[in-house]
Formats: C-alpha cells, structure tokens, sequence
C-alpha cells in the first residue's frame, strides 16, 4: 500500500503496454515477464485452497449511507451463509459493503483482490485475505478462476469492463459456464434495454445470449441463482460420471 507523495504517477500496467521513448522496453519487458509469473504464482498459492466463491462487483464510489451499500452488505452476508467466500475488489464502496457483510458470519472467507492504481489506494478494513495485484489481466485470471457466479451492483468503468468480460468468458465457453448477476433493476434496466434492442436487434448477439445474464432487486433471489447454477453443475458432472463409468464398464465386457 502506497499513499500520498509515494504514489508513482504511472502505473505498471501502463509502463509494460507503453511503447513510446527509448528502446530500453526491449530489455526491461523480458524481466517483466518474472514479474508477472510471480503474481500468478502468488495468487493462485493464497487462493488454491479457498472454498466456493462468488464475485462481488460495484463502484468504489458508493456512500456508506446509500442503498446500494446497504444492498451490498446484505448480499455479502446472505452469500457467506449460503456456504459461500465472497470475493471483491477490496476497495470501499460497494466492495467494502460485500466484504462487510460477509465478515459479518462467523467462519465466512471475506477476499480482497486489489490492483495498483494511480492514486491513494487501501484495502478496507473488513478483508480476512487481501492480495494487491500490478496487473489487470493476472487479477481478472484470479476472479475468474476462483468464482461460482459474478454478482454486479451499481458501478462504473471497472464494474462494466468486469461484467462483460465474464459475459464473453461464458458465451465463447472459454469458462464452465457461471451465472451472472445484475443487482439493480432500475440502474440496469437502460443497458438491458440496449442489449436487448441495438445487440440482439441487429443480431449481434443470439436470443440464448440474453439468459447470459440475470436481473434481480432481491438479494436471496440472486443467491438463490448462484445456488441452483451450483446445483445444476453438480448433477451434470456427476452424469457424465456415471456415463463414463458405463461406457468403460461396457468395453471391459467380452466380445
């Protein structure tokens, strides 16, 4: 954690991806390479063993006092006694609120995924296991990769660039596929609209693509969606089990 006069004014994203000024990058991108591995390695070390998840996006930006706040600590805690660790970006706002909640449940894995920024920057205060990443696309892979369903509530940029990169995920089936949850009907109901006219109107995306993506204002409606996708995974791996099981058993029998 950096603040004040200690914060650089460029981040390491933005160095490694920068290809202006000298030819000094040929050389310093190779060790960079290190770098990264590194976070990778770290991340995948603290988290191996954390137990079903879900990810909890928002803006940073949301007041303690405000519905969303209250909205996101409600579903952080309703998530936690589902048998769930909640997973944020570890910053304030709807972040904090999420982590909050959880904290809330004894026993309850409360996990903070941060990324350097060009500014004063801090964990809240209600992580039990917070990681700091330099890179976007390392912490992205962390989200992904420990996640059983993304939540967003109301948020900006970040909050966008993280829904539609588990949309896309899911709909080139580059993850097992994982629902995806807006909180917020009236926050999102103009994107949703968009999606539904200028996307699937001019046949952008398919009809099926839209059952992608779940809209809810009930914080146990949207667990209950993130159980039931458990659920349905659970019975389909464990047929394919059985078929694999009676397809061996079948080629083993005499001819």
């Amino acid at each position: 954690m950096v603040r004040g006069s200690l914060v650089p004014s460029s981040t390491h994203d933005q160095r490694l991806l920068d290809r202006q000024g000298p030819a000094d990058w040929v050389h310093m991108d190779p060790w960079r390479v290190l770098r990264i591995q590194a976070e990778f390695v770290e991340g995948f070390g603290q988290l191996a063993e954390l137990p079903p998840a879900v990810t909890v996006f928002g803006s940073a930006r949301t007041p303690g006092d405000s519905p969303d706040y209250t909205m996101g600590r409600a579903l952080g805690r309703a998530l936690a006694e589902a048998g769930y660790a909640v997973i944020t970006g570890g910053g304030p706002g709807v972040m904090e609120a999420a982590n909050r909640g959880a904290s809330e449940v004894d026993g309850a894995v409360s996990v903070g995924l941060g990324i350097e920024l060009p500014f004063e920057q801090r964990m809240n205060e209600y992580v039990d296991l917070g990681i700091e990443f330099r890179y976007f696309f390392v912490r992205k892979t962390m989200f992904v990769k420990y996640s059983h369903g993304f939540i967003a509530l109301p948020g900006g940029f970040g909050t966008l660039d993280e829904l539609f990169e588990a949309l896309t995920l899911v709909q080139t089936h580059k993850v097992t596929s994982f629902p995806v949850v807006l909180m917020g009907s009236e926050f999102w109901g103009g994107l949703m609209d968009w999606i539904k006219t200028s996307l699937l109107g001019s046949g952008k995306i398919a009809s099926h693509d839209l059952h992608l993506i779940s809209v809810t204002d009930d914080v146990d409606e949207a667990v209950r969606i993130i159980v039931d996708a458990d659920l349905a995974r659970s019975k389909q791996r464990e047929e394919e089990r059985k078929a694999a099981q009676a397809a061996e058993a079948q080629q083993a029998e005499p001819q």
